[in-house]
């Protein structure tokens, strides 16, 4: 598992404006895989499934009715917005 890759993503994300732009434009989650990428970071499926279960219930609430079905794009703890990574 590339849960360090994962941490080291998010914490790049949150200075770089370009890539909060590109995850909040993101369609699925494989989209954010091809943008993690293309960032140079290697990150599983199951790794970014396992960053959206972490939610929590506080920004679940923040989200009810506004998730895009079943594979995320929930309120982001990093962005503040709604992305594919938190």
């Amino acid at each position: 598992m590339s849960e360090e890759q994962l941490k080291a993503f998010l914490e790049k994300v949150k200075g770089d404006s370009s890539l909060q732009e590109k995850l909040k434009a993101a369609a699925d989650s494989d989209a954010v895989l091809a943008i993690a990428k293309d960032a140079g970071f290697s990150i599983s499926a199951d790794d970014l499934k396992t960053a959206q279960s972490k939610v929590s219930e506080k920004e679940l609430e923040n989200v009810a009715g506004g998730n895009r079905g079943d594979t995320g794009n929930t309120n982001c703890s990093i962005l503040n917005t709604n992305c594919w990574v938190c």
